[in-house]
């Protein structure tokens, strides 16, 4: 299968049984390309956190397509039998707070996944090396993330989602806790590291400042994707 980025055709998630049942999503078709950036906009309640573990293998959709990258995940059913590896490997996931591991320096954080997935310690580290110059955090390799200000901690997350090269990240949030200015950065270093890796990229977001730079964007309602076209205003 060629490598599509991000594909999800008539995608449903009902919750309950009988006249209990609520269809949190009822007809979701999204495509996002390799070295793409899309929003994903909506109300709460729309079905955004759904859609969002859904696509993440963390929860079962009841039905619909998924492809990521180059594989069918789902297909009325999983088609990947260890979704623990999906996750660790094609999938990089960037939060509204870093979640960085307290304990271990910037470096180690951002290899500790290449390293769990069997690469030897060498490369992973290598390849972490890598991922925080291009962010230009390369300096507080050996920082503890205490030490670390609001934006690099945001950074060190980037990279530590990118670390496993995977072809799609998802982005909750993650310019919500940030100022304009750092906002925009964060989106710039995204649309950045979607071409430069050719990773097909989803931010949820409710972040007004950002909305501007999306060049498009889904919006979710009641269960329902509409596509329509964004700005793109240049970062």
């Amino acid at each position: 299968m060629a490598e599509v980025g991000i594909r999800i055709e008539a995608l449903r998630k009902r919750y309950g049984e009988g006249d209990r049942a609520v269809d949190a999503l009822k007809d979701v078709n999204m495509v996002v390309a390799p070295g793409e950036v899309v929003g994903l906009i909506g109300p709460s309640g729309s079905g955004k956190s759904t859609l969002l573990k859904c696509l993440g293998a963390v929860i079962e959709p009841t039905s619909g397509r998924m492809i990521l990258g180059s594989q069918m995940i789902y297909d009325d059913g999983w088609k990947i039998p260890d979704l623990r590896a999906l996750r660790r490997d094609s999938i990089g996931f960037v939060f509204q707070a870093p979640y960085l591991i307290p304990f271990l320096d910037v470096t180690d954080n951002v290899a500790l996944l290449p390293m769990l997935a069997g690469r030897p310690n060498a490369e992973a580290r290598l390849r972490a090396a890598e991922l925080l110059n291009a962010l230009d955090v390369g300096h507080r390799a050996k920082a503890q993330p205490s030490e670390l200000s609001g934006g690099e901690q945001q950074r060190v997350s980037i990279a530590r989602a990118l670390a496993n090269r995977p072809p799609v990240i998802l982005a909750d949030e993650p310019t919500a806790p940030l100022d304009s200015e750092r906002a925009l950065a964060v989106m710039r270093i995204l649309n950045q590291m979607a071409t430069q890796y050719h990773t097909a990229i989803i931010v949820v977001t409710h972040d007004e400042k950002i909305i501007p730079t999306f060049k498009r964007m889904y919006h979710i309602r009641d269960g329902k994707t509409f596509e329509e076209a964004g700005e793109g205003r240049a970062l």
